[in-house]
């Protein structure tokens, strides 16, 4: 099945965007980067917010980042899953940054494979503070296929 299709099928929906002050997915040579997407959930893991939270999160932004891309490109077809930047609003004692981005990967895995074309690079990484005090903000680079 079509990455594409798989998406659809998890219930992603798709829809043009009016650009906006950023470009939320530019294609440079055969890349696609995104801006960082933030979750529409609020609050800070380690002080009242749990890693399920997080998850949640997570996945949020890579549903909003898919849907850029899919802007950009017109489709999730073709696409190979590079690299991603996971940034957690946390505490500073808190250690689980990379179980809250596997949120999105998670996500990326099921649609375009984990050992295909969804098997990507990653970083997780706490912050003190995230804009709009989101919880979670990821920003993803896509290789288009020839």
């Amino acid at each position: 099945m079509s990455a594409q299709r798989k998406a659809e099928q998890l219930g992603v929906t798709f829809e043009k965007q009016e650009p906006g002050y950023l470009n939320l997915c530019i294609r440079s040579g055969n890349q696609l980067i995104t801006s960082g997407h933030v979750s529409d959930s609020k609050g800070k893991l380690g002080a009242g917010m749990t890693v399920d939270e997080g998850y949640a999160a997570a996945k949020q932004c890579a549903i909003k980042i898919l849907r850029s891309v899919w802007n950009a490109h017109g489709t999730l077809d073709d696409l190979k899953v590079i690299k991603l930047l996971g940034c957690v609003n946390s505490t500073q004692e808190f250690t689980d940054q990379h179980l809250v981005i596997n949120g999105a990967s998670d996500l990326l895995h099921e649609i375009f494979g984990k050992t295909g074309d969804g098997y990507h690079a990653r970083s997780a990484l706490g912050f003190a503070q995230l804009p709009t005090g989101a919880a979670v903000e990821v920003e993803a680079i896509f290789e288009v296929k020839d």
